[in-house]
């Protein structure tokens, strides 16, 4: 009798191991395919006219936005993956692109106003026309104040400034 038990205890024993190991693979492959819906951003650029205003990669910041007060300023901002260039944003045939959004925060309404810029054309793809990240900076009043910028996804943000952006208004 006990050498029935202890081939079935084996048996199961193997079918559970079995059953464990199948379900590791496929948790994998869902949290691989998970992550590639996510930007690994690094950092990234703020652009005005084409020309780097402020660059953050890997916690490293140069530069500034500076502006005068009443006048608008408007920035696209480019994302760098770990190699320090800018990541491609890409298009899935028979979906919507859904690269996530932008969000800022953290600055003082009473010197500057920031504002994400919705469907902002770059004019530089092979039609004339791609949408961009962008944001508009608006010079309120004579000071200083800076903002958080994130980049979001399904509710959550996917990257977030390590430093927060400084704006100078003259």
């Amino acid at each position: 009798m006990t050498f029935n038990i202890e081939k079935s205890m084996r048996s199961l024993v193997s079918v559970l191991g079995i059953f464990l190991a199948l379900f590791m693979v496929s948790c994998e492959d869902d949290d691989h395919a998970h992550e590639e819906e996510h930007v690994d951003a690094e950092g990234f650029i703020l652009e005005s006219d084409g020309t780097e205003i402020y660059r953050e990669f890997k916690g490293t910041k140069t530069g500034s936005v500076t502006l005068a007060v009443g006048a608008t300023l408007e920035v696209s901002v480019h994302f760098l993956g770990d190699d320090g260039k800018e990541l491609e944003h890409e298009e899935h045939e028979g979906e919507e692109e859904e690269e996530g959004s932008l969000r800022v925060s953290g600055f003082n309404s009473s010197v500057a106003t920031v504002e994400v810029e919705e469907g902002h054309d770059d004019g530089d793809d092979d039609h004339g026309h791609e949408e961009e990240m962008a944001l508009e900076i608006t010079g309120v009043s004579a000071g200083s104040t800076n903002f958080k910028l994130e980049l979001m996804h399904d509710g959550h943000a996917d990257y977030t400034s390590t430093n927060n952006v400084p704006i100078t208004v003259q």
